[in-house]
């Protein structure tokens, strides 16, 4: 997974469990739908949407019972640098 982070150009500081290019942009860890579907209509010039670690409630992170934790779904630009890009 390493190399795979590395030759799509995720950063270290927003490194999670999972990795996938979708359109040539980087998809990193629980990243919403809807964030996904709002950058490939936007088409900004960026590297790709990370959420970094592994927040309680994000997709895939649900936990009965338990309260969700907030999270930002974070764009990383094509000079690394990182803006918040969705609340939830």
């Amino acid at each position: 997974m390493a190399a795979i982070k590395r030759v799509t150009g995720v950063p270290d500081k927003v490194q999670s469990c999972h990795t996938a290019v979708v359109e040539g942009y980087f998809v990193e860890g629980h990243v919403p739908a809807s964030d996904i579907r709002k950058l490939l209509k936007a088409r900004p010039a960026a590297l790709g949407l990370a959420v970094p670690d592994m927040p309680v409630g994000s997709p895939g992170m649900e936990v009965p019972g338990v309260t969700p934790d907030k999270f930002e779904t974070l764009l990383i630009g094509t000079d690394g640098q990182t803006r918040v890009y969705g609340k939830h």
